[in-house]
């Protein structure tokens, strides 16, 4: 997993809910001197992901006021994002990684467990690269209905 002053990988390319090809380095020149949040969850529409987006989306004044972008990014293709974002209000872009090429390259993609059953799948990991394409801020195994607020703290840092 990547660490605090690691390079972020810009030039990983994935698609996002509009079928589009993004990657960071694309958010980066758009959004020059912005913060990028990424956060990377496991599945459409289910219980812990759904309260998670929905924080982030209730708090999206708070990041536009500290000079950030968010982006959730699963392994769930264009469609089951649109249909996300739609259902939830979601403001900020949903990637589609359904390769996990940039699941890997920020090191979430791997095996996990739950209730005893193994497989692979997305640790429930979020990111804040700075406006040079470094890492800033790592948060491993977050939990859902408190992490948008732990993301807020870092950045009110970041602009004091």
């Amino acid at each position: 997993m990547l660490k605090v002053n690691d390079q972020a990988p810009l030039d990983v390319q994935v698609t996002n809910q509009d079928g589009q090809q993004v990657s960071l380095q694309s958010v980066l020149s758009e959004n020059p001197k912005k913060y990028i949040v990424v956060y990377f969850y496991p599945k459409d529409d289910t219980p812990g992901c759904t309260k998670e987006a929905c924080n982030f989306r209730d708090d999206s004044a708070e990041y536009a006021k500290h000079n950030a972008v968010v982006i959730g990014v699963s392994k769930d293709d264009e469609k089951s994002h649109q249909k996300f974002a739609n259902k939830h209000s979601l403001p900020f872009p949903l990637w589609a990684d359904t390769e996990h090429t940039l699941m890997e390259a920020f090191g979430v993609w791997g095996e996990q467990s739950f209730m005893g059953r193994k497989y692979m799948g997305t640790s429930r990991s979020t990111f804040v690269v700075s406006p040079q394409g470094k890492i800033a801020a790592v948060w491993e195994k977050v939990k859902p209905a408190t992490h948008s607020k732990e993301v807020i703290a870092f950045l009110e840092t970041q602009s004091a």
